[in-house]
């Protein structure tokens, strides 16, 4: 027997015609080089439909063509936000922080047609434009930048504000598709291998957001305003983005201003209500916070995530500025709330502390298991520990395989019958508060971004000089872990550690490279002739290494 309820399809189009109607009033600000620029959501609703028009008119995308955006957190990255799933098409969001490589694959990976980019950043994107194949038709340049750079683009070059500019503010939006269609490409940090891609649905997108929006998470409300320090190439923001405009939420947009000092002076002129970012950006932010004469009294909750928060980070918001920092926890594949650390109710200050170091709750629409070692389920009682695998409505099933290709299901990521395997390890209670105490792989968690030791390694042993390269996870105060390089030169190498670095300096971005570094008469391995990085992280710990911390040249 069905029911009698009505078939109605969740979709991006339908958050977009809601935000801009219903709450028409409420505003995005963004933070600019001139002063804040503020639009309201009608403003923004209008401009989408200029933009899908332009897209579609003169620039020719259709169906299921995707735009990419290479864009820092704005007006005009929201404006491509909503209007291009809402036309149909798939918003492609380009991190700014990859490596060119890495980069340049991704455009192909993904056939993108257009990309949308800040003018600020087009240095980035000209770097790239050489190693991109011929399904990029079209540039799109939002605010100033030397668009002589793009002079070798064999392709159409567009002012974001010139294109739109005359056309219509209203679209026939794609409101009533297949809510199982793509809406959003975002891609992994290639911790191993190449990025993958991951592709959300309409129906994984709204119904993230109204987790989102749920008491137990952010709780948006029109009276709120909303600061995503999060990145919009970053997983959507967490959610933020499209989960504001949905419940009528306010948005501060910081633009490139990420530093301590302009972040608190928008807190103080803006009065944000919420906030979300990696530890490491609040870090920097409670020493200016600290020294400075800033009204943060607006802040009702401050959420981290990308890595675990230091309690005593956590206690300096709370006690010295009266900031709620509560964690949460998830990852690309995960759309990414899959936890949120708020405490059970009925609990004083001091009892909440051991539910709000956790990793956070899992929600109802997000089921998750524990495997041991032996494939076997570990019990949620807060002590056994295993691999955290999950899945829900806007949990991953598989992976973007390229235009035209099936959808890619590694068994490394995904069990036989379809769970997520996150590659973390950790514990969970009874009443579902996870806490992750360790890695199934060894990447490196550095500021709320992934690096991979194997690539490092590779690049390193691409040195003529070098024989072995072995790279390990090591604490940092700053960033929480940083990447430590144990190098076995050649028989009569002569190469220094400086230039070590010089030489992997032009194979990876920057933000990657390890600050520690030693030479090793040999790596140690396993029986099976694998690197034993636990080895090497407890050679560190005990300091039987001869470690030299090299900074910037």
């Amino acid at each position: 027997m069905f029911s009698t309820m009505q078939d109605v399809p969740l979709t991006v189009a339908r958050i977009l015609e809601h935000g801009s109607t219903v709450h028409a009033r409420s505003t995005v600000t963004t933070w600019d080089v001139t002063g804040p620029v503020v639009r309201t959501y009608a403003e923004v609703g209008a401009r989408a439909a200029q933009l899908a028009h332009a897209l579609r008119d003169e620039l020719g995308v259709t169906g299921d063509d995707r735009v990419a955006t290479l864009m820092w957190n704005n007006d005009f990255h929201l404006e491509a936000y909503l209007a291009v799933p809402s036309m149909g098409a798939v918003l492609h969001t380009l991190n700014l922080r990859l490596p060119s490589q890495q980069l340049s694959f991704i455009v192909n990976h993904a056939a993108d047609r257009v990309v949308i980019v800040n003018g600020s950043v087009l240095p980035l994107l000209a770097a790239v434009l050489p190693d991109l194949a011929p399904t990029l038709k079209h540039v799109v340049v939002a605010g100033p930048g030397d668009r002589s750079l793009l002079a070798g683009f064999a392709g159409g070059v567009h002012d974001y504000d010139e294109l739109i500019a005359d056309r219509p503010t209203d679209y026939p939006w794609q409101r009533d598709i297949d809510e199982r269609q793509a809406a959003v490409l975002c891609y992994t940090s290639g911790t191993t291998g190449d990025p993958k891609g991951v592709l959300y649905s309409h129906r994984s997108i709204y119904l993230h957001c109204m987790q989102v929006n749920t008491g137990d998470n952010f709780a948006f409300t029109p009276r709120d305003t909303a600061l995503p320090v999060v990145p919009m190439f970053h997983v959507n923001a967490w959610g933020i983005p499209h989960a504001a405009f949905m419940s009528g939420a306010n948005l501060l947009m910081p633009d490139r201003f990420l530093q301590p000092k302009p972040m608190a002076e928008m807190i103080t002129a803006v009065r944000p209500t919420v906030s979300a970012a990696v530890p490491t950006i609040w870090s920097g932010l409670l020493d200016e916070l600290d020294a400075g004469d800033y009204d943060t009294s607006s802040l009702r909750m401050v959420v981290i995530g990308g890595s675990a928060c230091p309690p005593s980070l956590m206690k300096a918001y709370d006690e010295r500025h009266g900031i709620r920092v509560l964690h949460a926890w998830g990852m690309t594949e995960t759309s990414p709330l899959g936890c949120f650390a708020q405490p059970p109710g009925g609990l004083t200050p001091e009892e909440e502390w051991p539910y709000r170091i956790t990793q956070g709750l899992f929600p109802a629409s997000v089921e998750a298991r524990l495997i041991g070692p032996g494939g076997e389920r570990m019990p949620h009682d807060g002590a056994a520990a295993g691999e955290l695998e999950v899945r829900g409505p806007w949990i991953a099933g598989a992976y973007y395989g390229g235009a035209g290709q099936d959808p890619v299901r590694p068994d490394d990521k995904f069990s036989e019958d379809g769970w997520l395997r996150t590659g973390d390890v950790g514990t969970i209670t009874a009443d579902g508060y996870l806490t992750l105490t360790d890695r199934a792989k060894d990447v490196i968690k550095s500021g709320g971004e992934w690096i991979s030791s194997v690539e490092l390694e590779n690049a390193l042993m691409g040195h003529p000089q070098v024989a072995e390269a072995a790279v390990v996870a090591v604490p940092d105060e700053k960033w929480g872990e940083r990447p430590l390089a144990t190098v076995v030169l050649r028989p009569g190498a002569t190469a220094g550690l400086r230039e070590l670095r010089a030489f992997l300096a032009e194979r990876i971005a920057s933000w990657q490279l390890p600050e520690r570094w030693a030479i090793v008469e040999s790596v140690p391995k396993t029986s099976v002739g694998k690197f034993d990085k636990k080895v090497i992280r407890a050679s560190y710990a005990a300091d039987e290494l001869d470690v030299a911390t090299l900074g910037k040249e």
